[in-house]
């Protein structure tokens, strides 16, 4: 008796379409599997574990305490030097990973990208997914440190998902971007932490946004990271009103930067296999 083997002819989709969301759906077992494996890897054969969760922005905030707060005097709307650097950081350390990691998701997944089909943009997405985990942690650390410090976050606290929302579609979005041209321009993944380096002093992690001059500041909130870390200091630690215009320029930036992010990988996309 004749076996039958079944053909699966993969085609390109006709029409315009933004995100296929019946097929992210078919994959979404694949998509866990990717975002565990993500969170095993991190952590595997490290001295520290979970630890350099805390660990990294916990000593960053002292470098910042002693050097921006204590030498330089900047100042931090009234809120001790810790509190205000590692709210901030925990946020950094979120997008800077985000985007790092995303940006080089293609290259490190070659293998699998030109042997088997699945929505690509899996891959890219998994590590803005798995920082979510470091994020919640970091910020349980940030609230123990608040309670310490006879710090107690304000109701304008019921709006912080928002807040994360725009930290993860700016972090996807620009990793989208930079994951896409790493495939073809090999020298994206060693510039990208140059660039994060001066988008971290373009942020107001070391200084409050309230030293930027108030004409400027919804031109600085055009950086997504701005109304992130904003927003969070004002629910959490009550610096300012909440910031609602900031939010807003910013939370439309990041929407733009997923969009268009999204749009230039599914350009992109098929070629993928060839040239990796």
């Amino acid at each position: 008796m004749e076996k039958r083997v079944a053909i699966v002819i993969i085609r390109p989709r006709e029409g315009w379409q933004l995100i296929d969301l019946k097929e992210l759906n078919s994959y979404k077992e694949l998509l866990y599997f990717l975002v565990a494996k993500e969170i095993k890897l991190r952590y595997r054969q490290t001295v520290l574990g979970g630890l350099w969760i805390v660990v990294q922005p916990f000593f960053l905030m002292i470098v910042f305490t002693i050097f921006m707060g204590k030498l330089a005097k900047l100042p931090s709307d009234g809120i001790p030097y810790p509190v205000f650097y590692f709210s901030a950081m925990i946020a950094w350390q979120y997008f800077a990973g985000a985007v790092t990691r995303s940006g080089n998701s293609l290259i490190i997944n070659m293998k699998l990208i030109s042997r088997i089909y699945f929505p690509r943009l899996l891959i890219p997405l998994t590590p803005a997914l798995a920082g979510l985990l470091d994020f919640f942690i970091a910020f349980a650390v940030l609230i123990g440190m608040m309670l310490y410090f006879h710090i107690y976050p304000t109701v304008m606290a019921l709006f912080l998902p928002f807040g994360v929302l725009i930290m993860v579609l700016a972090a996807s979005g620009v990793g989208l971007f930079l994951a896409a041209l790493s495939v073809k321009y090999r020298d994206i993944t060693a510039t990208t932490p140059f660039l994060l380096q001066l988008w971290m002093f373009a942020s107001p992690i070391v200084y409050p946004a309230s030293m930027v001059p108030v004409k400027y500041q919804l031109f600085y909130a055009i950086n997504p990271v701005t109304g992130v870390i904003e927003g969070l200091r004002a629910a959490l630690l009550g610096t300012v009103p909440f910031p609602w215009h900031i939010m807003l320029v910013s939370a439309i930036t990041s929407m733009i930067l997923f969009i268009s992010g999204l749009i230039y990988f599914q350009q992109v996309e098929r070629y993928f296999a060839d040239i990796i």
